[in-house]
């Protein structure tokens, strides 16, 4: 059974689309029955599994909701309106929270709500699985009373949960409100309250992003990452002795948050792998444990520095932002990578993306060949 994970990264995850746009196109066949995502990626993730189309022209629709999603239709992007965020939160740094109510976040999330209820059919979510062309979507956010990574799930009657004391998965009727909280990065965008619970970004905690789509009875995961692999003398060469500005220790941040979680955990995975090839004939796997076919596909690219050729491009009060944390072409890019909600930005990630898999089929054709084995 073949599992989508799609994990976060802001304007990044636009790179997602042109990934699945060369999958649909080449290997129309296949099926993601089971569908995760988190953060950005549970954007992406929702609107699959509510399409009720199939193929090329679910990618085609999902590449035009994201050159429609520009900034101002993320977060409010008037200068005003982030002043007086940026004011409150002094005032109640200064002050403490009693004499004022605390900021819920930076940004006004609300634009990204009106538009994510106008492109996103969750209605039809539970008319895929109903209609079996989906057995579970997957999201994940991070409960704030607990600290637990939350992962709710809709399927079938019968849709595995779990429990551990770090994560959970619970059956839910998912909505805009589930996409919105596992999007909602910490103080930067306000958290959502489901079910009288607090819900931020699911990449803050989420250790293993791969174990929602295995718990959930997948055995061939396809992973898109958005995040490249620098080679050691591209490390070398960025080195420098500079204090870094602020900008460059957030977009730091970011990375372990959203980017370095699934190279972690597909290491776990292949180690397993090898454990469970290396039994003796006749000895069963550990309890719990099968074998997991998983194949990552990665830019080619790194997305920081193409997305510094666009910060111009973001609006004014953003820029602003930005200049005030110190980011440069090279010291802020990995944080503008996430910002840049704006063409001709996005269309390059979803034509890399494009490009990346094509380059790569041959690979990607001996995964997808060995389910039918």
């Amino acid at each position: 059974m073949y599992g989508l994970v799609l994990s976060g990264g802001g304007a990044r995850a636009a790179y997602q689309v042109g990934v699945l746009a060369c999958v649909a196109e080449r290997a129309s066949d296949v099926d993601f029955s089971i569908i995760t995502g988190v953060s950005a990626g549970a954007i992406n993730a929702a609107f699959i599994a509510g399409h009720q189309g199939s193929g090329p022209p679910v990618l085609e629709d999902l590449s035009a909701l994201w050159r429609k999603l520009t900034v101002d239709k993320v977060f409010d992007t008037k200068l005003g309106a982030l002043g007086l965020s940026s004011m409150r939160w002094l005032w109640t740094l200064g002050r403490g929270p009693r004499r004022t109510p605390t900021p819920k976040g930076l940004f006004d999330t609300e634009p990204l709500r009106e538009f994510l209820d106008s492109v996103i059919d969750v209605e039809g979510i539970q008319a895929n699985v109903e209609a079996r062309r989906l057995r579970a979507l997957a999201l994940t956010a991070t409960r704030y009373s607990t600290g637990q990574t939350v992962t709710f799930v809709q399927g079938p009657e019968g849709i595995p949960t779990w429990e551990r004391a770090r994560r959970c998965g619970m059956r839910a009727r998912l909505t805009v409100d589930h996409v919105m909280a596992s999007s909602a990065l910490p103080l930067v965008f306000p958290a959502v309250q489901i079910a009288g619970e607090y819900y931020g970004d699911g990449s803050i905690r989420q250790a293993a992003p791969l174990a929602p789509a295995v718990h959930l009875g997948a055995d061939r995961l396809l992973a898109i990452a958005t995040r490249y692999e620098a080679s050691l003398d591209e490390v070398r060469n960025r080195a420098t002795d500079a204090y870094p500005p602020p900008a460059r220790i957030v977009g730091l941040l970011f990375n372990t948050i959203f980017l370095d979680t699934l190279e972690q955990d597909a290491e776990r995975l292949l180690r397993l792998n090898d454990l469970m090839q290396a039994l003796p004939y006749g000895i069963p796997n550990p309890a719990g444990l099968r074998p997991i076919r998983l194949q990552i596909v990665r830019p080619s690219r790194d997305l920081g520095l193409l997305a510094a050729g666009h910060k111009h491009e973001l609006p004014r009060s953003v820029r602003f932002m930005l200049r005030g944390l110190g980011a440069s072409r090279v010291q802020g890019a990995d944080l503008v990578s996430y910002l840049v909600f704006k063409e001709p930005y996005i269309s390059e990630l979803i034509e890399l993306g494009y490009n990346d898999t094509r380059e790569r089929w041959d690979e990607l054709e001996r995964f997808f060949a060995e389910e039918a084995e």
